[in-house]
């Protein structure tokens, strides 16, 4: 476990953000799958996540980040660190960051002992010391919940559990989350290069300023592929792809619906 030392990140963390915690990401002993698997439930709800930080077992770096994501009335998924060993550090962290103090909670001490009996003594039962005053987060694989403050969600880095407990929070406290008038929609282009419709697209960012515009060039074998689209309102999304379609067949460049073969 590394020393003590802030990130020295001073940026706003508003928004909906995902936190990945452990040394053994950023080794490379490990590879993410938390930030696909939050975008992928926010996507079912016309969302998207505004910042995502993968930070390391350091004390002070995830005390920082959490105190400003809760300064900034975030809503944050946080994967990682809350078990029993010496390198578990976020529930501690949490506790400091929310300034409350860390505490032993009654009903994750029975889901515990529920789950490993006289084998929760007296290692696993540490997993039980939360902030005062968190909700708990089931967990239905192994009983051992996360925890939740204060639109934080706090969930173990195993994905097969924090997936799983990811729905429970979607259909639970964060059930109304969403935007209906959200919408992503694109169009594939074949052998168009992006920098010949760097002017297109500057002229679309101009008319359409509070759309999202992406530009995807993908390149395989067969053809070099573009993926040209808008994220934003529903209405006006729709009107600047049919737009888009007009300006593309002036230029020559056909626009297909789906990814060609």
């Amino acid at each position: 476990m590394s020393g003590d030392r802030s990130d020295g990140n001073q940026g706003p963390l508003a928004g909906i953000g995902v936190v990945v915690i452990g040394d053994e990401i950023l080794s490379g002993r490990r590879q993410d799958r938390h930030l696909a698997a939050v975008t992928e439930r926010l996507a079912g709800r016309g969302l998207v996540a505004d910042w995502a930080q993968i930070l390391p077992d350091r004390r002070n770096s995830i005390i920082d980040l959490l105190r400003r994501s809760r300064a900034d009335e975030a809503t944050v998924f946080c994967f990682g660190g809350i078990g029993a060993t010496p390198d578990d550090l976020t529930r501690a962290c949490a506790a400091e960051a929310f300034e409350r103090p860390l505490v032993r909670h009654p009903q994750a001490v029975a889901l515990i002992e529920s789950q490993f009996g006289k084998r929760a003594y007296p290692k696993r039962v540490l997993m039980a010391e939360l902030p005062e005053g968190a909700a708990l987060v089931p967990n239905p694989v192994n009983r051992v919940p996360g925890f939740s403050l204060d639109r934080h969600f706090f969930l173990p880095g195993f994905p097969e559990m924090a997936h799983a407990m990811l729905d429970t929070i979607f259909t639970g406290p964060l059930a109304e989350l969403g935007d209906a008038t959200y919408v992503e929609q694109s169009l594939w282009l074949v052998g168009a290069s992006e920098s010949e419709l760097v002017d297109l697209m500057e002229a679309f960012c101009d008319a359409y300023p509070k759309l999202g515009l992406f530009s995807l060039p993908v390149h395989s074998p067969e053809n070099r592929l573009l993926e040209l689209g808008f994220r934003g309102e529903r209405a006006k999304v729709k009107q600047a792809i049919s737009e888009l379609v007009a300006a593309l067949g002036e230029r020559g460049l056909p626009a297909y619906e789906e990814r060609p073969a």
